[in-house]
């Protein structure tokens, strides 16, 4: 019960990270050259690992259908970067530099073991619940891993929302140690 209610809050923080950004707090996504997002007041310092803005790069993102910056924040003590497209869906990827798959408390019935670019992997979503909202949880390392959650919009769809994570995992795995 405990694991279900850990993956279920993982759900809603995707869903509440993603569709709490409106369309107004968001920038468009400059020229494929332009510059990087600039993190926020409260995103750490950038030389603590891996930086979760950066596992998507213009051309990455224009792939995955997301045509805004991304936004540095910190979810429980980990660094994230969220991108919201406006009545759409929308995209966090966590980096918990604390905590490999192995830590995580995930429901089984709700995750299916995967690989993404070799890589150890999860792919998590409630097809009961078809809430349009999916992860993938990729390991990096031991004690390490990094969490892309896709809430569509709308709330429906979970196939679409799948699709759309495991796209955005196989752009970021190539950027990961």
């Amino acid at each position: 019960m405990k694991s279900r209610l850990v993956a279920l809050g993982l759900l809603v923080v995707l869903a509440v990270s993603a569709c709490g950004q409106g369309a107004a707090g968001q920038a468009r996504m400059p020229a494929a050259d332009g510059p990087a997002p600039a993190p926020s007041s409260s995103a750490p310092a950038p030389d603590r690992g891996v930086d979760p803005c950066t596992l998507l790069d213009p051309n990455d993102r224009s792939t995955a259908g997301i045509n805004v910056l991304g936004v540095a924040k910190e979810i429980n003590g980990a660094r994230a970067c969220d991108w919201t497209v406006p009545a759409t869906f929308g995209v966090t990827i966590t980096v918990d530099e604390k905590n490999g798959l192995a830590d995580l408390e995930v429901a089984r019935k709700t995750a299916t073991k995967t690989e993404v670019g070799g890589r150890e992997a999860l792919k998590v979503a409630d097809k009961k619940a078809a809430d349009g909202t999916c992860a993938v949880l990729l390991g990096m390392g031991e004690k390490a891993s990094v969490q892309i959650d896709v809430s569509n919009t709308n709330f429906t769809d979970t196939p679409l929302a799948c699709e759309r994570a495991v796209t955005v995992a196989g752009l970021a795995e190539p950027k990961l140690p």
